[in-house]
């Protein structure tokens, strides 16, 4: 069975960081490989996020986050997520993340986490084969 649309990602920028150049560039890499890409702008709540990704159907979160608060933001993500139904909206993310938290966001649920130096293929490559669009199930 074909897929009817590209997959769709929000790519959102929560709390109060207040720096989106690396993810108004992952935005930019995403939608140039053809998926549809959301982006939410600056300093969103997980609620306003989470609203967003099930409002425009999407595919999976990606959360750009780079002020230290990544354990207590993608926690709350997925647990909105899983609250909505809407659980099968895969999250995954990149910043300033510190090598010992990124074992525990993914068992909390965060599908990949993504380091400084990660190229933006990788990115792409990665989406392309882990999220799968709706239509493909």
């Amino acid at each position: 069975m074909g897929v009817t649309g590209p997959i769709r990602v929000v790519v959102a920028k929560p709390g109060l960081d207040g720096h989106d150049r690396g993810a108004k560039v992952i935005a930019r890499a995403l939608r140039d490989a053809g998926m549809e890409v959301i982006y939410t702008g600056l300093h969103q709540t997980p609620e306003q996020i989470v609203d967003t990704a099930i409002q425009e159907d999407a595919d999976a979160i990606g959360l750009s986050i780079l002020s230290g608060a990544h354990n207590t933001l993608f926690a709350k993500v997925i647990e909105l997520l899983k609250e909505r139904d809407a659980a099968d909206i895969k999250v995954f993310g990149g910043g300033i993340i510190p090598e010992d938290d990124i074992a525990p966001l993914k068992e909390k649920g965060v599908a990949e986490i993504f380091t400084p130096g990660a190229t933006t293929q990788s990115i792409v490559d990665w989406v392309h084969a882990h999220i799968r669009h709706p239509a493909e199930a």
